[in-house]
């Protein structure tokens, strides 16, 4: 079946909320341990920029953004947030979901995205570095996990279209 690409709207809360607990659970996707409440998680994300992957009309991934700084000169730089169901890892849900959102992004004037990466995710690694993220660096023992300091690549894709 397609997988169709759609607005995140507010009834997709629920299932958004599963997919991020399932990501959160890896231990590879987030240095939280467990999803915000539905206030803080809007509060911290773009009002606009959000996004999910249906299959059958099954929410079974998301995609959205938030400011990577609150200084009003950085209003055009977000990190990017790309969650896919466990159950639908590996069949290209993510990449449909990035590009997506690099597109949307694009037509909203933002003109760099980054994403914060643990380096055991190579997953990820692998789909940022296939849409055009370039790796800036590491940031070693940015956070503790569960006791653990944890590396975070950081990477970052400039826009060919906004902010020129």
């Amino acid at each position: 079946m397609e997988v169709i690409i759609d607005e995140m709207k507010e009834e997709d809360w629920p299932a958004v909320r599963t997919i991020h607990q399932e990501g959160i659970a890896t231990g590879q996707a987030s240095f939280e341990t467990e999803v915000p409440d539905r206030g803080r998680w809007n509060h911290e994300h773009l009002d606009r920029c959000r996004l999910v992957a249906r299959r059958d009309g099954k929410v079974i991934g998301w995609a959205a953004l938030r400011p990577a700084s609150a200084k009003r000169f950085y209003g055009g730089v977000m990190e990017d947030s790309v969650y896919v169901s466990a159950e639908q890892r590996g069949c290209g849900v993510g990449g449909k979901l990035l590009r997506a959102l690099i597109e949307t992004s694009e037509r909203e004037g933002i003109w760099t995205l980054q994403a914060l990466i643990f380096p055991e995710n190579r997953a990820s690694e692998a789909l940022h570095r296939a849409l055009g993220f370039r790796l800036v660096g590491r940031r070693e023992r940015l956070g503790q996990m569960n006791g653990v300091w944890r590396d975070v690549l950081l990477m970052e894709r400039r826009s060919d279209a906004a902010g020129r």
